[in-house]
């Protein structure tokens, strides 16, 4: 029976912490047989003492891995000289140097978790943003140009492979799933600003071009301003949204606080080859080492993680552990077992991957 190396990085702030609880319930989970997690180096803490925020060894084995799970990076105060910060380039690099072309944030109202949009408590938020990754706005980090001091400026870049790819990767996912809640409909909604801007009206007419493939799934559009008021005012409208890599980061973010917060919040970063898993959250250093922080996210991320492999090798027993895992974070939260303090409870980083366990035991 095969056995799943996962490269790890603990990473700064709380990432530790939630990435330990995390370690736990997986283990609690599906066993000590099934999950073998390699601890490697990186994130703004090793910068400071090395000068790598991600060693080469480290790559390699995350290269090499089934799957890579990784906690949390980013340090006040450490950054580059241009300013930028050392953190975000752990998974940046990664990112690229993998392809992981698909970031994934489901956005999903949890049993027993208020929502700040009350008319949709009770389940009425399901859907998932696949923002693409590589390119768009953000592919022009590092190189932008700095004119003298008086001029900066960075390019969006849309690529035919990489919409082609991302939305490919869209309709895939859709066509898994059960549709929108308000009516069961399988639909992706495709968020850009093509009436304005050339390079999202060619982001537009390439997903067209996809959905062409996938007849089963309805094409829906919404310019990327409109699609803020939607999320708010109609969430159970949407099923799968795709965007361009950074209003892919903005409306990701909108989602996740209609759901309960980025304590919640889980992704997974894609490619066709690799995956990395972690919380939506920051490094949260100012509660750092209190065992305060909520390890659901990075959970649930363990839960992405274990079905990804679990997709990728046909192994019935991920699924079953990705499914007991799930279960168990809904049956904490509904019967308020543990709550974290972000959700209004008092319950430790600990204490909660302790009552996982319990429930799963």
């Amino acid at each position: 029976m095969k056995r799943y190396t996962i490269a790890t990085i603990e990473g700064d702030g709380i990432g530790p912490e939630v990435t330990q609880a995390t370690m736990q319930v997986l283990r609690a989970a599906a066993g000590h047989d099934l999950l073998s997690f390699q601890m490697l180096d990186g994130g703004a803490g090793h910068y400071q003492k090395t000068g790598q925020v991600l060693p080469e060894d480290t790559f390699a084995a995350c290269r090499d891995a089934d799957a890579i799970l990784h906690g949390a990076a980013g340090l006040p105060g450490v950054v580059y000289p241009d300013g930028t910060e050392v953190g975000n380039d752990l998974h940046l690099r990664l990112r690229f140097r993998l392809d992981l072309y698909a970031n994934v944030r489901p956005v999903k109202l949890l049993p027993g978790v208020v929502s700040p949009l009350r008319g949709f408590d009770g389940g009425g938020i399901d859907y998932v943003i696949v923002r693409e990754n590589t390119e768009g706005l953000y592919a022009s980090r590092g190189a932008g140009v700095l004119l003298r001091g008086e001029m900066a400026s960075d390019s969006l870049v849309i690529t035919r492979k990489g919409t082609e790819r991302v939305a490919e990767f869209a309709f895939r996912l859709a066509e898994s799933r059960n549709g929108a809640l308000r009516d069961g409909k399988r639909r992706v909604t495709v968020c850009d600003k093509a009436n304005i801007l050339r390079s999202y009206a060619f982001f537009r007419a390439i997903c067209d071009e996809v959905h062409t493939r996938h007849p089963t799934v309805e094409i829906d559009y919404a310019y990327a301003d409109a699609i803020t008021v939607h999320m708010v005012k109609r969430p159970n409208f949407y099923d799968v949204i795709v965007a361009e890599n950074m209003f892919g980061d903005i409306i990701s973010d909108l989602g996740a606080a209609t759901a309960g917060g980025m304590g919640i919040s889980p992704s997974g970063e894609i490619g066709d080859d690799h995956a990395l898993f972690q919380g939506a959250h920051g490094s949260a250093p100012d509660i750092a080492g209190q065992d305060a922080a909520s390890p659901i996210a990075t959970v649930l991320s363990g839960v992405m993680m274990l079905r990804w492999l679990g997709d990728r090798h046909g192994d019935a027993r991920l699924y079953e552990a990705a499914a007991r895992v799930e279960q168990a974070v809904e049956t904490v939260l509904a019967e308020r077992i543990a709550v974290p303090r972000d959700l209004g409870g008092t319950a430790r980083c600990s204490e909660v991957a302790d009552a996982l366990c319990r429930v799963l035991a």
